[in-house]
């Protein structure tokens, strides 16, 4: 028993040795380079099963796949002078191992210089370019631009540039704010101008009315006038024509009327002479003509 812990522990430990330090394994994501003392061995780009010296070489894996890099916001001037920040991304993958090995070593350093050469270019294609070219079909251009000058760099670090997108493009802060104020000058600047024509137009539009309604009143006071100077002299007519009918009983009548208007209210006082002309239908056997009173006629 003790022989045969002994055989499956010597059996583990090769294995365990040959898995570890003979054989490496290159996923189908992944290619390698197969380094002998510092120098390098050998390249494998393809998946599988591979042997290496063990103690005397050792492996270096790098991607294989597409990979991402997100660049700083530049700030870059046009050709026609406008400032504008630009934010964009590239796509690239690792073409030759070695190269990239020899040159960045890492990813860490392969995307710090592919940032800053993405920048670079970035200037040098807006500075080539209006402003116009980014907010029209020569975008498209701009970009192909861009990704071409990048990837002419990151050939050196055995890089290839897949792609190049531009994220976004703005104006400075500085220049937002000043084109939001102008923006906002101009809109107060047509309100005022609307407000100004709303108010001159409301102005005709009340004194055209005021005209109306005055030649309106005038026209009514003069029509009101005429009739009632009609009936006025209508009234006066009547009243001619009953005066000259029996002028005793129009005179009678009339005295009556004015009593009346003039002993309205209970607190009315009116101080006359006796013999006053006003009071001689008050006077005792007064008769509508004005004459004296008949004398009484004799007892029988």
């Amino acid at each position: 028993m003790r022989t045969l812990l002994i055989v499956f522990a010597a059996i583990f430990g090769t294995l365990f040795f040959l898995w570890n330090f003979v054989f490496f394994v290159v996923d189908q994501r992944e290619q390698a380079i197969v380094v002998e003392l510092g120098n390098h061995k050998r390249t494998v780009t393809e998946p599988g099963l591979y042997v290496m010296i063990p103690f005397i070489q050792n492996v270096v894996y790098f991607e294989k796949r597409i990979l991402e890099i997100d660049a700083p916001a530049t700030e870059s001037l046009s050709k026609d002078q406008k400032r504008v920040v630009v934010s964009a991304f590239a796509r690239y993958r690792i073409v030759n191992p070695l190269l990239f090995y020899q040159a960045v070593n890492n990813i860490d350093q392969a995307e710090q210089r592919i940032g800053t050469a993405l920048s670079s270019n970035i200037k040098a294609a807006l500075a080539a370019r209006p402003f116009q070219a980014l907010l029209s079909t020569n975008r498209a251009e701009l970009m192909q631009a861009i990704r071409t000058g990048t990837n002419n760099e990151a050939q050196n670090w055995g890089i290839e540039i897949v792609d190049v997108r531009i994220r976004r493009a703005d104006l400075p802060q500085a220049n937002s704010d000043a084109i939001f104020a102008r923006m906002k000058t101009a809109r107060q600047k047509e309100a005022a101008e609307i407000r100004a024509k709303g108010d001159q137009a409301a102005q005709v539009i009340r004194a055209e009315a005021e005209k109306k309604a005055t030649i309106i009143i005038a026209e009514a006071q003069k029509q009101a006038a005429i009739l009632r100077g009609q009936g006025d002299g209508e009234r006066n007519h009547i009243y001619a024509e009953a005066y000259s009918k029996d002028p005793s009983f129009f005179e009678f009548y009339r005295s009556m009327q004015a009593y009346e208007d003039s002993m309205k209210g209970s607190d009315t006082t009116m101080v006359l002479s006796p013999d006053s002309s006003f009071l001689k239908y008050f006077k005792a056997g007064a008769n509508p003509s004005g004459g004296r009173p008949a004398a009484a006629p004799a007892p029988q």
